[in-house]
């Protein structure tokens, strides 16, 4: 038990934050953690459950705000930076992701620096700022050395290309910031998640996770473009994630970057199993056009030789997340 510490969880509604939080009380925290509207009950109403089990105190705080987790960040010990702008739809990434994601590290950041008590920082960034590239063949695999090229994406401009340029751009910022103000940063980089969520609405990782099982035919779509552009399908376990975070926040020896990906697969083999372990489900089978083999792995080998252990493999991933949709009418027979 960590009791007499105190963590912050900078954007605390979203997928993975909701959970941390859950996680850290449960494991004796003090934790405060960062709302943009925490006025807003119905936004907030999975985090407020969560006060029986500890010290939990909401701040209001947006990522543009230059000053704004100042509050937040006073007096703990790890800050853990889980907030990213997400908004596929934009008709400007540059101003609607891009500049805000890094200003958002920028800020959170420098709160760090001012207070003195902030021994380490996470920041969650994502398998999306290490896999995309323009190499062919196969059997490359991705570790913490590889980024994105983001020369790449703002020169062929793919579909989510703004997301994968942020959170790249925002890592690299994050570790010269971090350099610059004397911060021991971590960062983790999980692939797509999926598992049981705590948010009043089905995050949209476990939407596209789960789009061959519920039959979202534009999601399906994203997710053959997922594969085509970052090179595979690569899964984890929401529980896995959050542990990760906790583990890497703990541990002394840690340094760098940390890829957090429990299955590496491709649109076809995960069709091959989807059907094999719920044949009770219509799944789409018509994928010729995508590889059947991934085109890259994205390697855990640093966390795991770190002697972290992953909890949760495919069917785990799977046989949860589907019953977790039960409870909103998915997926339909």
């Amino acid at each position: 038990m960590a009791t007499g510490k105190k963590a912050c969880v900078v954007g605390g509604t979203g997928f993975v934050a909701s959970l941390l939080v859950k996680l850290l009380l449960q494991s004796g925290y003090a934790v405060n953690t960062t709302a943009r509207d925490p006025g807003n009950h119905k936004k907030i109403s999975h985090l407020t459950a969560l006060e029986d089990l500890g010290d939990l105190k909401i701040f209001q705080a947006d990522l543009t705000d230059e000053s704004g987790f100042d509050a937040a960040v006073e007096g703990c010990d790890v800050v853990f930076h889980v907030a990213t702008p997400v908004n596929f739809a934009s008709e400007d990434p540059e101003n609607d992701m891009i500049k805000p994601a890094i200003q958002g590290v920028r800020n959170v950041l420098k709160a760090c620096a001012k207070a003195k008590s902030v021994k380490r920082v996470v920041l969650t960034s994502s398998a999306a700022a290490v896999s995309v590239n323009t190499l062919t063949g196969s059997g490359h695999v991705m570790t913490e050395d590889n980024w994105t090229d983001v020369d790449f994406l703002y020169a062929e401009k793919p579909p989510t290309w703004g997301y994968l340029v942020s959170k790249t751009l925002a890592e690299k910022e994050a570790f010269k910031v971090a350099q610059d103000n004397n911060i021991d940063l971590i960062t983790i980089i999980p692939t797509l998640i999926a598992g049981p969520s705590l948010t009043p609405d089905i995050p949209s990782s476990i939407g596209l996770a789960t789009a061959l099982l519920t039959g979202d035919e534009f999601r399906v779509n994203a997710l053959k473009g997922m594969q085509m552009l970052s090179g595979s399908i690569s899964i984890s376990h929401i529980k896995d994630v959050c542990r990760a975070h906790v583990f890497l926040a703990e541990k002394q020896s840690a340094s760098g970057r940390y890829i957090c990906c429990a299955v590496n697969t491709s649109v076809p083999e995960l069709v091959k199993f989807l059907s094999k372990r719920y044949p009770q489900y219509k799944i789409p089978t018509d994928f010729e056009e995508i590889p059947s083999k991934p085109k890259l792995i994205i390697s855990s080998d640093k966390l795991i030789k770190e002697g972290f252990s992953f909890k949760y493999g495919i069917e785990e991933i799977y046989d949860q997340t589907v019953e977790y949709l039960k409870a909103y009418g998915l997926p339909k027979n």
